[in-house]
């Protein structure tokens, strides 16, 4: 049982375009940008698609000790405690793991906003809402200058922005965002209620609470209109926009409102480092930190993680047990699995997204 578990592609349909990139780091011959952008990693949550009910997406599969697949939510489940751990005195549960995705866009995202914890239990009956972290991977060489917007610098009143919303006023929109530049490297952390739209031509990590929960109010891209039930979370306009957080974040304040700067937590001779890009004084949902491996790095960690090969390649070591890891591969490090070490010759760095404290 003491292994990690790498995942295999796990695309997922959605309104916009992109996964060039995504095709071409699972070695297709012809890449291309289509309607699967995503790749879920390790994914418990299905996605929310209107119109495509019938079709089963966002769960990750895997082998189970019989080599049959199954969904990796029914994996963890069998033996809970041990994947998972607990929080204090309490086993974990489902709806501790983040959400964990590749995103390529080849297009600007629909604006969007997402709801906070508090709104979802209080106004829709959901356990999560839908606070999200990117880190930032790679940029298009044809993009020159890449961005996202996040939140309002130029607030509009609630009337403004309903009537905008109602006669899809994109224009005045966005006339309330400054485009905020990003770079490979770059950690921002996008709290419910904030409105905001990634833009065309970022490959990224995306860490969230797991739901699936989004006001979409600008409801066409790239020829594809969003269907009126996936708009506003099967709500009316009036509850949607009671999930905006409409507090202007001037261009001068975005970096202290969004921007994650990280933190060393350790540094050995070999400057073999662990370092906090985002942590609980950040938000209570999601930990994320980042190894960097020299040579050979001993940890211990008490909770479980995703991680992801941002750079390099090496190996993961539980005692005896030594999966190798390549650029761009993902896995899953269960709870019970306290002490590991990487290994490299040439250097690797590994994202590593843990839950939140609460």
């Amino acid at each position: 049982m003491n292994k990690i578990f790498k995942f295999t592609s796990n695309r997922v349909w959605r309104t916009y375009q992109g996964g060039k990139l995504l095709d071409t780091i699972e070695g297709k011959e012809n890449p291309q940008d289509t309607s699967f952008p995503e790749d879920w990693i390790g994914s418990t949550v299905e996605a929310r698609n209107v119109g495509r009910e019938h079709i089963s997406e966002g769960l990750a599969m895997v082998k189970d000790e019989a080599g049959q697949s199954v969904p990796f939510r029914d994996l963890l489940q069998k033996n809970q405690e041990y994947f998972l751990g607990k929080s204090g005195d309490t086993p974990r549960s489902l709806d501790d793991i983040p959400l964990v995705k590749y995103l390529d866009s080849s297009t600007r995202l629909h604006f969007q906003a997402h709801p906070t914890r508090e709104f979802a239990q209080e106004r829709l009956g959901m356990p999560r809402g839908k606070t999200e972290a990117y880190v930032i991977l790679e940029t298009r060489e044809d993009v020159a200058d890449p961005y996202i917007y996040a939140g309002f610098q130029r607030s509009p009143s609630r009337e403004e922005l309903k009537t905008w919303i109602e006669t899809q006023d994109i224009a005045s929109i966005e006339s309330c965002f400054d485009r905020i530049p990003v770079k490979p490297g770059d950690v921002f952390l996008l709290p419910g209620g904030r409105p905001h739209a990634l833009g065309e031509g970022i490959l990224m990590l995306e860490i969230m609470e797991p739901s699936d929960l989004a006001v979409r109010f600008e409801f066409e891209r790239c020829g594809y209109v969003i269907p009126e039930q996936a708009r506003f979370m099967g709500r009316d306009i009036e509850t949607a926009l009671d999930v905006f957080n409409f507090d202007p974040v001037p261009i001068e304040k975005v970096d202290e409102e969004f921007r994650c700067i990280p933190k060393v937590l350790s540094l050995d001779e070999d400057n073999n480092g662990l370092e906090e890009l985002i942590g609980s004084k950040d938000t209570a949902c999601f930990t994320v930190k980042r190894a960097s491996v020299n040579n050979s790095f001993k940890r211990k960690e008490s909770a479980f993680f995703y991680g992801i090969v941002a750079e390099g390649s090496g190996t993961f070591r539980i005692g005896d047990e030594v999966t190798n890891l390549k650029r761009w591969d993902r896995f899953f490090c269960p709870a019970g699995v306290s002490e590991f070490e990487y290994q490299t010759e040439l250097g690797m760095s590994i994202l590593e997204c843990y839950p939140g404290n609460s």
